[in-house]
């Protein structure tokens, strides 16, 4: 009589085990279905390559698409009339391109010149919204854009 309890009892046993089997080896199936559907975007396709008159930055440094936090002190080279009494401007923008910092650069070379002219500033990034935006280098223009268009570049940044 025991012999058929106990194997009644081993027989149980197995049919659950074969059963938590079962449920753990589908488990762990699904987790690797999702695991692979999980694709992170890299930032060069969440945001475009640089906008506007590129052709006019001849060096910046801060390169596209770079993470961004704190106070950044930034050089760069841009050709043509950006300056005003060697004044540049610099902007942060979000995405939908509204200023989230509106700032400025100066020239440190001469600025009345065809040739291209260099420049320093600096940005503080500490209170502003993560996520992806815009450096916009924009030419100071004091006739208030009845020259024409300003010169603009965005340099696409993310802000962490």
């Amino acid at each position: 009589m025991n012999t058929f309890f106990g194997s009644k009892l081993n027989t149980v046993l197995l049919v659950v085990l074969i059963i938590i089997l079962l449920f753990t080896l589908n488990f762990m199936k699904n987790n690797d279905i999702e695991k692979e559907e999980i694709v992170e975007t890299p930032v060069d396709e969440i945001l475009p390559a640089m906008e506007g008159n590129v052709e006019d930055l001849v060096s910046f440094s801060v390169p596209p698409n770079s993470t961004i936090s704190g106070i950044l002190n930034f050089s760069g080279s841009v050709k043509n009339a950006y300056f005003f009494e060697g004044n540049i401007l610099i902007n942060v923008l979000d995405v939908q391109g509204n200023a989230l910092l509106k700032s400025n650069a100066m020239a440190t070379t001469n600025w009345m010149t065809i040739e291209p002219v260099e420049f320093e500033g600096n940005l503080d990034f500490t209170s502003l919204p993560k996520g992806p935006a815009y450096i916009e280098i924009l030419e100071d223009d004091p006739s208030d854009g009845e020259g024409g268009e300003p010169g603009r570049i965005l340099i696409p940044i993310v802000i962490e």
